[in-house]
């Protein structure tokens, strides 16, 4: 690997800080004021992208921006595995800024320029976080990005709201005080918290009780974020936000942040030999089995479809863990490769949930059989999504989990690969009811089995009484007229008077050429939907899996 003084990472980072100011000053202006915000997404994609064939390439780019406390340094690096999570992370803000603007306008949400200008700096403290060149680094961004999602987190502004932002706030600055905790123990053992391909040397030589008890504070911060049960529940409640704000930050940067610190642990900080003889990959790899089980079984009894995807992130998010805990090379490789893949199909489903909750103000399954009449297109993008979450070839989730698979079996811990084939039987369970329900049953004949009040896993009745069906709304299920921005002061969310499900004459049928919705939401739903066949087909040429291949050869020494 070779070093190039850069300010490339730093201004990568800077773009989306410094966009903070343009979007505020532009409240009055909603064209302008997302204008900005696109055009800070597309450059710092643009920046990231630009340092990737160096990175392939074994070039590393370091903006040196002083020293932070005697012994360390403030900088950040443009490494393989950072440039993975930045590259993900900058991506996708583009994405999602397109589909911001649709949601935020179609349901005149109140305080949009706040909401934008949060989404801004939140995604420059993940960029942050991908870019940190140590830990010291690592944890003042880590620390920036709870404080600068915590007004997304709570945006709604109701009770409930406010109850979800204290328990994240509680959650995430507890495992704030673990990393940095962890972070002086290294400093103090290895002389150095500088990330280094393969682990600290200095590490080798300390004492294994507090070596252990350093990585036990360490993964143990960073599992907060990572959504590791038990420290998994502050996730679920978080799906009050805006669905933007559940696809982005809930199933990408926030949550990556968790499991992408767990990484820079496992593979720059301890490196995999040393993780491996002091025992801590075998405890690890449980608590992301158990996690990724448990998870997606709590899956299956939620109603409300954010809850029943935030509860197949939490058991997702531990696919990435379970690969690196197991330390075997092709096993990191699927771990690492999942972080893509995750994010691709992840936003499409939140993207969905988002884009039935604007047209038809529907948030609970049980009220969605037939909905495939009403928006062909987006529930179709939700079965590609799914079918990549159960490990369905052809889609980027397949390739990720047979890695996973075979670096399990490779590595002797076979139980791990009976694991995974479990949980992508539990991912078709929870997810092929809602797709099922949508081309497949009527709204005045469904089959209520799928659902999850009865505790055996359906309903007691097992056909929806027609007189249940909510009286129709006209704006329920018709388009909208806003002006560009939406106002302010609109009531908050705009919709709570209005009842989901089909309205009484049943769905509207809308066809399959992009009637459903605005094309705001339309295009970043396909176009996520796309990536997630990309990783699938053609991982590769998509960059990521080269990217990978180059992070693991430097870690573990063993090319893949």
């Amino acid at each position: 690997m070779t070093d190039i003084a850069s300010l490339r990472p730093a201004l990568a980072v800077a773009i989306a800080a410094v966009a903070v100011v343009p979007i505020l000053a532009s409240g009055r202006r909603p064209n302008v004021r997302e204008g900005w915000t696109v055009i800070a997404a597309a450059s710092a994609f643009a920046l990231v992208a630009s340092m990737l064939p160096a990175a392939i390439g074994g070039t590393t780019y370091v903006s040196h921006l002083g020293t932070l406390v005697a012994g360390v340094e403030l900088s950040l690096q443009a490494d393989p595995l950072g440039l993975l999570f930045a590259t993900v992370a900058s991506l996708l803000w583009l994405i999602t800024s397109f589909y911001s603007i649709g949601y935020m306008r179609g349901l005149s949400e109140h305080a949009q320029t706040r909401y934008f200008a949060s989404f801004a700096a939140s995604v420059a403290a993940a960029l942050g976080v991908a870019m940190a060149s140590n830990l010291v680094t690592l944890f003042v961004f880590y620390e920036l990005l709870t404080v600068a999602t915590y007004p997304l987190v709570t945006h709604d502004e109701t009770a409930e709201a406010r109850a979800a932002g204290r328990k994240y706030l509680a959650y995430t600055f507890g495992g704030g005080v673990a990393v940095l905790a962890g972070t002086v123990m290294v400093a103090t053992m290895a002389g150095t918290t500088a990330f280094t391909a393969g682990g600290i040397a200095g590490l080798a030589n300390a004492d294994p009780v507090l070596a252990r008890a350093a990585f036990v504070l360490l993964i143990g911060g960073f599992g907060v974020k990572a959504a590791l049960m038990p420290l998994h529940s502050w996730l679920p409640d978080a799906m009050v936000a805006p669905t933007p704000v559940s696809g982005l930050l809930h199933a990408v940067a926030v949550v990556k942040s968790g499991v992408f610190g767990i990484a820079r642990v496992v593979l720059d900080v301890y490196g995999v030999d040393l993780t491996g003889s002091l025992g801590m990959g075998l405890p690890l790899a449980v608590v992301a089995a158990a996690t990724l089980l448990i998870a997606s079984v709590i899956a299956l009894r939620q109603n409300n479809l954010k809850r029943r995807l935030a509860y197949s992130t939490v058991s997702q998010l531990s696919y990435i863990v379970l690969g690196i805990a197991v330390l075997d090379p092709q096993s990191i490789v699927g771990g690492l490769l999942h972080i893509p893949a995750h994010a691709f199909m992840k936003l499409t489903l939140f993207f969905t949930a988002g884009a039935i909750h604007v047209e038809t103000h529907t948030d609970d399954i049980s009220e969605m059989a037939g909905i495939g009449k009403r928006m062909p297109l987006t529930m179709l993008a939700f079965g590609v999504a799914a079918a990549g979450m159960a490990g369905i070839p052809l889609v980027a989730g397949f390739v990720s989990k047979w890695y996973l698979l075979i670096g399990s079996v490779s590595a002797g811990q076979s139980i791990f690969a009976v694991v995974l084939l479990l949980s992508g039987v539990l991912n078709i369970a929870y997810f092929w009811p809602v797709f099922y329900q949508a081309f497949f049953e009527s709204e005045d004949a469904t089959d209520a089995k799928p659902l999850i009040e009865f505790p055996l896993g359906g309903e007691e009745r097992s056909i929806r009484p027609e007189a249940a069906a909510p009286e129709p709304d006209p704006v329920t299920d018709g388009g909208h007229e806003h002006d560009d921005g939406g106002p302010e002061d609109a009531p908050h969310g705009g919709h709570e008077s209005h009842h989901g499900g089909p309205p009484a004459d049943g769905w509207e049928r809308r066809g399959w050429r992009g009637g459903e919705s605005t094309w705001f939401m339309l295009g970043p739903i396909l176009a996520a939907m796309t990536g997630a066949v990309v990783l699938g087909v053609i991982p590769r040429t998509a960059v990521f899996l080269r990217l990978i291949e180059v992070i693991v050869a430097a870690a573990t020494g063993v090319g893949v």
